[in-house]
């Protein structure tokens, strides 16, 4: 089985009285724990083992994957902030101009005007960023730290009653064997209380411990290594921008010795049990323009001492209370019973037959999607990126960036619905963050105020563009604007409103009243250059350009109404008097891709840019606008059910939205076949993190809706699931709902808000009546208008409809 990871700081030793830890008993799975993927093999100790096989911890900060080796055990390792390229590379321009270009902008919005499209490789021969230094270099891409490596002298390379697990409820991995008639048991978890990543070894036979430790870093930095009273430490700097690094493993054995030695390793012998505690850090700082911090290692040292001050059992309690407080708000119980086979063989039977154990993979792999962004996503750290926070390679696919045209996005689709808004901090200080070097590319580019960013950012400040057609993409800020308005239409949170997501409504707004132009064909305003991501030429006034600046205007007109700045309101219904919306039906039916009737009905791209409206936007509703769903439906059809992972789960969504639980349910099963691997790790392919959070998502999507005002219950409920519970989802508003359902009806609601005020629920069930009571079973006035149920709602209190 593969071994969890530690994700931590590392201490310096403490004395000898750190040397002794309680024996402790395992903690055993059945092996039929619905929420537990489990295997009777490792990981293979290679790049596609740890893709494919390797199982994943995190803290947010960090991340680990474990392999589960038998002689010879591998935890590699991440720290989100280990990247190279940025300031420390002489060159490094934010993606912004390497000299002013007088009339570029001009030249390319005339051509458009005459030409009506023209290659998308002209607008960044002319906008994008050029020079003879590799982009990459300049740009940098996410880094592994490394490995713990531990060898065991003595056992065999394969053992018998293997089982290697992660359990995702408590977040706790582990590995389980029996080797010479001795019972080995390894427990791997990443604290975020502690900021370490935490290991113990232990054996059913007295003084049956015995290996050596030692951190394995890539080839592309300086390193040395060194053993000091049971602690390694590496440390060096990157080679390509100079970034201090270092990682200290601390080694706590009980019984037994310890030896530390010469080569910056250390060996245990003969012990009861060991624990390993490792932490990581670098220099970086969230600091524009330097991106420059302190050395490392003070503070690193202090971390991984109080984590070995505390001790395995307090730490294991204080992460275990950690993770569940999160984990534990939300549920999703579909009928399926977890069958006590090994998870990469539960996914290669799916669909088989066997509906009980769908139904199963399907409730882990909600709740997987939960557990990832638990474990790559904390506040106080980076957002997760392209790959959460795990990453094996020094130049990982796409750099493992911070992909701003959907991928980013994605990642965060459940975090309101599923509760858990908070994990979406790092995302929101991340874009308040970005404005600043965003004010310089607004400048430099456009010529316009406000903040811009396009297409692929780092952790360096990147809001230029990149000399590659695919990452011109300037509606990024406004996208991210939106994301962080709906964090506030689901919490009701005020200050947040105030104090981080209208100032950067209002200056991302301001951007693109300078960047807008008149079209002359209708007066329209559109934007020009645009194009619909990543397909086709650059023109005027690309649907989903329109749609996201609909949405961004909107947004702002409500925000500043809400906090009454008349002036602000004012000016976003200005703009949108004259805004193209984006929304045609076009010769062919379809929802048009472009302003002009040119889609092609054989294209089947993977992005489904046009329909932003669907989803996240909520433009496009059958509840609303019927002819434009229909055309949304005709344009999905055409793009047909393939795909990428990620956007097989894109699709999983615009089906809930479309109100088709079945064809939701199809791409679900779709991507769960094709696209997950055995890890369930979604797969571009390679291995890419939003499609996880992209089902998650979706799946909730098919429960619960609620992006037009009313709570819509089981809106695209699958024929697959004719009887479930989903607890703890969350609704804008402000609203934790518990539903069960039974034959595809609706039959209970719990409801508890935030806030008073008056809640609305639309259900078909609600058309043959309905009974809303308290806490106490009391009555509660209400209103039933054909599938919508109106009541005045108390903060909260708990209301129960039946």
């Amino acid at each position: 089985m593969n071994r969890r990871l530690l994700a931590g700081s590392i201490t310096m030793f403490l004395g000898a009285a750190l040397a002794v830890v309680p024996d402790l008993p395992a903690v055993a799975t059945p092996a039929g724990e619905p929420y537990t993927l489990w295997y009777d093999e490792p990981a293979p100790d290679t790049d596609q083992g740890w893709e494919t096989r390797s199982l994943p911890i995190g803290n947010g900060a960090m991340g680990a994957t474990v392999f589960g080796g038998v002689a010879a055990e591998r935890l590699q390792f991440n720290d989100k902030t280990l990247w190279t390229g940025g300031p420390g590379v002489p060159d490094y321009a934010f993606g912004n101009w390497d000299a002013p270009r007088p009339g570029a902008l001009e030249g390319i919005r005339e051509r458009i005007w005459k030409e009506g499209g023209i290659p998308a490789t002209d607008v960044l021969a002319a906008l994008g960023l050029k020079s003879d230094t590799p982009r990459h270099r300049r740009f940098g891409a996410y880094q592994s730290f490394g490995d713990v490596r531990l060898t065991f002298p003595g056992l065999p390379e394969q053992a018998d009653g293997y089982r290697r697990e992660l359990a995702v409820a408590r977040g706790v991995a582990g590995v389980s064997f029996t080797a010479g008639g001795v019972r080995h048991t390894r427990e791997y978890f990443a604290s975020a209380p502690a900021g370490v990543i935490v290991a113990r070894l232990a054996t059913d036979r007295p003084g049956g411990v015995g290996f050596t430790a030692r951190i394995a870093v890539p080839a592309n930095r300086s390193a040395t290594a060194t053993a000091a009273g049971g602690r390694v430490t590496v440390k060096g700097n990157l080679s390509n921008n100079g970034m201090a690094y270092e990682a200290q493993l601390q080694v706590l054995n009980q019984g037994g010795t310890r030896t530390d030695n010469p080569d910056g390793t250390v060996t245990v012998s003969g012990a009861d049990s060991a624990v390993l505690i490792l932490g990581t850090g670098t220099d970086y700082a969230p600091d524009y323009p330097t991106y420059k911090g302190k050395d490392p290692h003070a503070r690193l040292t202090a971390r991984v001492d109080a984590g070995a001050a505390r001790g395995y059992a307090k730490l294991l309690a204080a992460h275990q209370a950690d993770h569940r407080a999160l984990f534990g708000r939300a549920g999703l119980d579909l009928g399926g019973v977890m069958p006590a086979v090994p998870t990469d063989d539960l996914l290669a039977a799916y669909g088989s037959g066997d509906a009980s154990a769908d139904r199963a993979l399907e409730q882990l792999f909600y709740q997987y999607g939960r557990y990832l962004l638990i474990a790559s996503s904390r506040p106080g750290s980076l957002p997760a990126n392209l790959q959460g926070v795990w990453n094996v390679l020094e130049a990982p696919p796409w750099q493992s960036d911070y992909h701003l045209n959907i991928n980013l996005q994605m990642n965060y689709w459940p975090a309101e619905a599923t509760n858990l808004a908070e994990l979406a901090e790092p995302l929101h200080t991340y874009v308040d963050r970005l404005r600043e070097p965003g004010r310089v590319t607004a400048r430099q580019m456009y010529d316009a105020g406000g903040w811009v960013a396009h297409h692929a950012s780092n952790i360096f400040g990147q809001t230029g563009a990149w000399d590659h057609p695919a990452y011109f993409f300037p509606e990024s800020g406004a996208w991210l604007a939106g994301q962080l308005y709906d964090h506030y239409r689901y919490t009701l949170d005020e200050p947040f409103l105030r104090r981080t997501a209208y100032p950067v409504l209002k200056e991302t707004a301001r951007f693109w009243r300078d960047f807008l132009q008149t079209d002359p064909r209708d007066g329209t305003l559109v934007a020009v250059p645009s194009r619909s991501p990543e397909l086709g030429a650059s023109t005027a006034g690309a649907s989903m350009s329109q749609q996201i600046l609909w949405h961004l205007f909107t947004d702002l007109r409500e925000a500043a109404t809400r906090l009454g700045d008349r002036k602000e309101a004012a000016a976003a219904a200005k703009v949108l008097d004259r805004l193209d919306a984006g929304l045609r039906v076009g010769k062919w039916g379809q929802l048009q891709e472009w302003k002009e009737d040119i889609d092609d009905p054989a294209e089947t791209h993977r992005h489904v840019s046009h329909l932003f409206s669907v989803h996240p936007g909520r433009q496009v509703s059958p509840r609303t606008t019927p002819e434009l769903a229909e055309a949304a439906k005709v344009s999905l059809n055409a793009r047909t059910d393939a795909g990428t992972g990620w956007s097989k789960a894109w699709k999983i969504n615009f089906w809930a939205r479309l109100l088709d639980g079945d064809r939701a349910h199809k791409l679900l099963a779709d991507q769960l076949r094709t696209s997950t691997l055995a890890n369930l790790w979604d797969t571009h392919p390679p291995f890419q993190i939003d499609g996880n959070f992209g089902a998650t998502s979706g799946m909730t999507e098919m429960l619960l809706q609620s992006h037009l005002g009313t709570i819509d219950l089981l809106p695209a409920l699958p024929g697959a699931w004719p009887q479930g519970r989903a607890t703890g989802l969350r609704a804008r508003g402000a609203h934790t709902l518990d539903l069960a359902w039974s034959s595809g009806r609706l039959s209970e609601v719990r409801l508890t808000p935030d806030e008073r005020g008056t809640v609305r629920l639309r259900s078909d069930t609600f058309r043959d009546g309905a009974r809303v009571v308290d806490r106490r079973d009391r009555p509660v006035g209400h209103r039933v208008e054909g599938d919508v149920l109106t009541f005045s709602a108390k903060a909260g209190e708990t209301y129960r409809i039946t």
